[in-house]
């Protein structure tokens, strides 16, 4: 009987253990698959980049208030404050160098809001029907995006994906077999099924 409890006492700690070596391995990789997303909810540590739209608030002044695009040279031009660089900044650090801008001018005391009216494209290539630029959207996957360019080719590898991150000159090679995350400006290639 003592022997059957004992065994009993060391098989629920197991589990245990088990259980949450599970529960972290599984927050790992979602931690590792999702390095730098755009959420809503982090939109404040999202780095700007060229093409991202930003909607632009400037207490009491209608005239500047307004949505801008960010160049391909990576500056937002606004009205008064001239030519900013935006791409590498946060929204936040950008309000800044507009309101740092502005107060040079004739704004006395600029209050600024800069907030995300639309993140850049993302690519997709290769082995779908439609391939090109795409709008992102939060929570967007490879498999979503796939499905928005029509779907794979007959001759798509379905269980690899080629992504290039924006702003990296690196292409990774990643399984389809578990949610991939798609970020603003990323390039994603379908490769081609040898027979």
């Amino acid at each position: 009987m003592q022997q059957r409890s004992s065994s009993a006492g060391l098989t629920l700690p197991f589990l245990f253990v088990l259980a949450i070596a599970g529960i972290t391995a599984g927050l790992s990789f979602q931690a590792s698959a999702q390095t730098s997303p755009p959420a809503s909810s982090s939109a404040d540590g999202y780095v700007l980049g060229p093409n991202d739209r930003i909607r632009l608030k400037v207490y009491g002044e209608p005239d500047i208030t307004g949505e801008y695009e960010i160049s391909n040279s990576g500056q937002v031009s606004i009205p008064l404050a001239g030519h900013i660089k935006a791409a590498g900044a946060t929204t936040r650090q950008l309000e800044k160098s507009i309101a740092s801008a502005l107060a040079k001018g004739i704004v006395r005391d600029p209050r600024v809001n800069v907030e995300i009216a639309q993140y850049r494209p993302y690519y997709i290539l290769g082995e779908v029907k439609k391939s090109g630029e795409y709008p992102y959207r939060n929570g967007l996957t490879v498999m979503d995006a796939v499905a928005s360019a029509g779907g794979f080719t007959y001759r798509a590898n379905e269980n690899k994906v080629f992504l290039r991150r924006a702003g990296t000159g690196v292409e990774e090679t990643l399984p389809l077999d578990a949610p991939v995350p798609v970020y603003p400006g990323d390039n994603i290639r379908i490769p081609e099924r040898y027979f």
